[in-house]
């Protein structure tokens, strides 16, 4: 089917209703100078992905015009992957980083799986490959390799097992083994390690985002901002996480906040996370550490738009490296 390209979209009247709903819970996180801009991508892309079979999936540090506006499910990487797997459309469009587009056609390879530019990577992603987890093996023979997610699928296929920061220490510990080489955050692991009496093996990758936050930033957060709330992510480093009132992965933060529903919080990770929570959550105060994803910030709308036109960029992984990551993956799920 050919779809002709929207060119310039205008802010009509009937672009305004139909995203009359979704403006009316952005309004505290999107200015209304704003707004004409980002209604009728919002208005076009969910029309067209109706048309296009196609799912769209938006990881938690999009910003809200995406989070909010075109989504049809939201979350960490992993979740967004076996939602996108389980969905029935045949089309998988992600809103998030390059490996997190490989997880789900590992998951789902029977779908058609894009994302809006192939150049939004990931610092952890990177500090790793293949051929470096293949040394290690050497290095250590015998010694199981757990890979956190944020991974390329060339590593994940060189694993026993995956784990994301929610259930990493789980994992270490159900192999029931003496040691295990952690793959690729050097921070989650030590984060890890404090929990757990496994001898940890680490890498010293980091994610650019969670790495340049400071032990000083978070104690000048308190000063200025009486009975705040710190909450942060365990790729964060140790003196940070020693500063915080809570540590958990990204689901758990969230959590954390509608359970605890603090008065004043300051969510130690990617700053349009705050955000979005925020629109959930009117009555908190977030104080907003603004460190952003520059990889996440590659993905826009006309670029979802350009893409759902074109089923362009398509994102592939090799069966015979599908094959073995998936089986990394499926063991981190029967846990």
């Amino acid at each position: 089917m050919q779809v002709q390209s929207t060119g310039s979209l205008e802010y009509t009247p009937r672009v305004q209703e139909i995203t009359a709903a979704i403006r009316s819970r952005l309004t505290d996180v999107i200015p209304d100078v704003e707004w004409p801009v980002h209604a009728p991508y919002i208005a076009r892309i969910n029309e067209l992905k109706k048309e296009r079979d196609a799912v769209i999936l938006v990881h938690n540090y999009q910003t809200p015009e995406i989070f909010h506006g075109v989504a049809d499910f939201s979350g960490d990487s992993l979740e967004l992957a076996r939602l996108g797997a389980r969905a029935g459309s045949g089309v998988i469009l992600m809103c998030g980083v390059h490996f997190m587009a490989e997880t789900s056609k590992i998951l789902a390879p029977e779908k058609t799986v894009l994302i809006p530019d192939l150049e939004a990577g990931c610092s952890l992603a990177a500090a790793i490959t293949g051929e470096d987890v293949r040394l290690l093996k050497q290095k250590y023979p015998g010694v199981p390799v757990v890979t956190y997610v944020n991974t390329s699928a060339e590593v994940k296929a060189e694993s026993d097992i995956c784990c994301t920061s929610a259930n990493a220490v789980k994992i270490v510990e159900s192999l029931g083994a003496d040691r295990v080489i952690f793959l690729p955050d050097g921070y989650l692991g030590r984060y890890v390690a404090g929990k757990t009496d496994v001898e940890i093996i680490l890498w010293e990758g980091s994610c650019e985002v969670h790495e340049r936050f400071t032990a000083d930033e978070i104690r000048s957060y308190r000063r200025s901002h009486s009975g705040i709330q710190v909450i942060a992510h365990p790729e964060c480093p140790p003196d940070v996480l020693d500063e915080a009132d809570f540590v958990g992965s990204t689901s758990a933060m969230i959590r954390y906040v509608g359970e605890n529903k603090p008065r004043r919080v300051v969510m130690v990770t990617e700053c349009s996370m705050s955000d979005n929570v925020a629109v959930e959550h009117p009555d908190v105060q977030f104080v907003r550490p603004c460190n952003l994803c520059p990889h996440m910030k590659r993905i826009t709308l006309p670029k979802i738009l350009r893409t759902l036109e074109t089923l362009q960029p398509r994102v592939e992984v090799p069966a015979e490296i599908a094959d073995r990551a998936r089986l990394a993956v499926e063991r981190m799920l029967q846990a």
